[in-house]
Formats: structure tokens, sequence, C-alpha cells
């Protein structure tokens, strides 16, 4: 019986906690030029972009590969900047029978650190954890955070 697994990875960044919270939770649609190429598009395809229950597709570089994935904006906490987002399709969903990122941004003194936890069940044992996915994850959380030091 297959089960949900978790994940973590977690950057320490220089931008606020607000303008990181603020660019996942009030500025999806810029996150493609905030991300310097990993993120190559991203369309609204349900909803408003801010809130909860948008349905989202999303282009994305991942490993060297351009890969696809609708989301759902399944839930936000603005108290603890938490934002769940739920995948119902894409190339994710090749390999896994589930999937949810949720990203939690919290200040550290100057600096904010930003949380990603996925939560994933594999569709068998021999699928590999998804290291690769945290690394784009971080790669990304480094980028919008550079992109925000410069503007």
């Amino acid at each position: 019986m297959a089960q949900i697994r978790k994940m973590d990875c977690q950057v320490m960044i220089k931008s606020t906690a607000d303008e990181f919270y603020n660019a996942f939770r009030s500025k999806p649609q810029f996150l493609p030029k905030m991300s310097n190429g990993l993120i190559k598009d991203v369309k609204l395809l349900q909803g408003d972009w801010n809130s909860v229950g948008a349905v989202r597709l999303w282009s994305y570089s991942s490993e060297g590969k351009s890969q696809m994935v609708k989301e759902i904006f399944e839930k936000v906490d603005e108290k603890s900047k938490t934002m769940v987002y739920k995948l119902v399709e894409g190339d994710l969903l090749n390999s896994y029978n589930s999937w949810r990122n949720i990203i939690t941004i919290r200040p550290v003194g100057e600096r904010s650190m930003v949380k990603w936890t996925m939560e994933f069940e594999k569709q068998n044992e021999d699928i590999p954890d998804p290291v690769g996915y945290a690394d784009s994850l971080i790669a990304l959380t480094n980028n919008i955070d550079a992109y925000l030091l410069n503007v």
C-alpha cells in the first residue's frame, strides 16, 4: 500500500518575508519574469490569480527538461505566510499518484527562511525521491530572491 511521503528543503534568503510571500501570493503571473528562465509561462485557467481555488497551468524547467503542471491553489494562511498547491495534471504525476507543494516563508533576523514541503505518493517503490525537483525549487527561490533584491 502506497503512503504519502514528505520531503522538505529550506533556503535562507535576503529578501524580507513579506516581499517574498507577496511575490507568490499576489503576483504569480509575474513569477516567470522573476525566475530567470526557470518558469517559462503561467496561465490562469479558472478563478482569479490570488484566490483559493484558482487553477493555473505552469510551464517550467526542472532537471534540464521542459515540464508542465496544472495546480489548484488549495489553501493560504496569511498569518504564517503559508500557501498550499495541489497538482492535478502534469509531468510529475507520471511518477506520483498525488503531489502537494507547501511553501512557508518566515522572517529570521534580517533575512527570511523559505521552506518548501513536498507531499507525494509514489506510483511504485522504484520511483526515486524527488531530489531533482527539490533542487529546482531551491534554484527558483534563489532566482526570485535575486530579482526582488534588484528591483
